[in-house]
């Protein structure tokens, strides 16, 4: 059966440290296009993982819903979807960062990174270190959505960096279809973990990005995620 994105509910989870502004951004323009409802609900950065599964809890008390995310946000969202085929239509899953255990992983340690230098830091010192590393887009959006988790925030990260994203087996069974993108240049969130989702998930894509188009426009993010997921769960493209 094809999915049919007029009308569905379409639940937004933020990366670490981002916020539902930026997720709004990078994926509404798409989703709106497709006739879909747009929900980006706030991260709670003193729960964010259980803040995450209670929004798509919530959300899909009126019916079945996409659900979705950027980073740690992808994961909770395909695992969500994973475990509640009754309640899931399909996923859009934007850089996913890792799979099962964070182990070593690029944005588990930075996370890790960056929650330590903030505790001994301090946010203005912290925002001003994170801005040398960045791409200028990048560091503008990290710079507001630091400020607005702060203090809780050096939590949220250690949280995040501890998650166990779905497995290789999980995904295998996951049941509905699965939207990916990756950002072929970033070194954080490698594209061979969306390659690894994708050819596991019985019923998936993949696009791909730069971050160069991604600060150009935020919402070339949303657009090559939701373009896989019409991919994945039609034979045809088209909302």
């Amino acid at each position: 059966m094809s999915l049919i994105l007029r009308g569905a509910t379409v639940v937004l989870l933020p990366g670490t440290g981002s916020d539902d502004d930026y997720v709004y951004r990078a994926f509404s323009p798409a989703l709106h296009d497709c006739g879909a409802v747009v929900v980006t609900p706030a991260p709670e950065p003193e729960r964010l993982v259980e803040g995450y599964r209670q929004a798509l809890n919530a959300a899909a008390r009126s019916g079945p819903i996409v659900a979705g995310g950027v980073s740690i946000g992808a994961a909770v969202a395909t695992a969500w979807a994973a475990a509640r085929p009754d309640l899931a239509i399909g996923v859009l899953a934007a850089l996913p960062a890792w799979t099962g255990a964070p182990d070593g992983a690029p944005a588990a340690l930075a996370a890790r990174y960056s929650a330590q230098m903030l505790r001994r830091d301090g946010l203005i010192a912290s925002v001003a270190q994170m801005r040398e590393g960045s791409p200028a887009w990048l560091g503008d959006e990290l710079a507001r959505s630091w400020a607005g988790q702060w203090p809780e925030l050096p939590d949220a990260m250690d949280e995040a960096s501890r998650y166990v994203a779905p497995t290789l087996d999980e995904l295998a069974r996951l049941a509905v279809p699965l939207g990916l993108a990756a950002a072929t240049d970033d070194q954080v969130h490698p594209v061979e973990v969306a390659l690894d989702w994708v050819a596991a998930a019985p019923r998936a894509a993949l696009r791909t990005v730069t971050l160069t188009e991604m600060g150009a426009d935020p919402a070339a993010l949303g657009r090559a995620c939701v373009a896989a997921l019409l991919e994945a769960g039609s034979t045809h493209q088209g909302c």
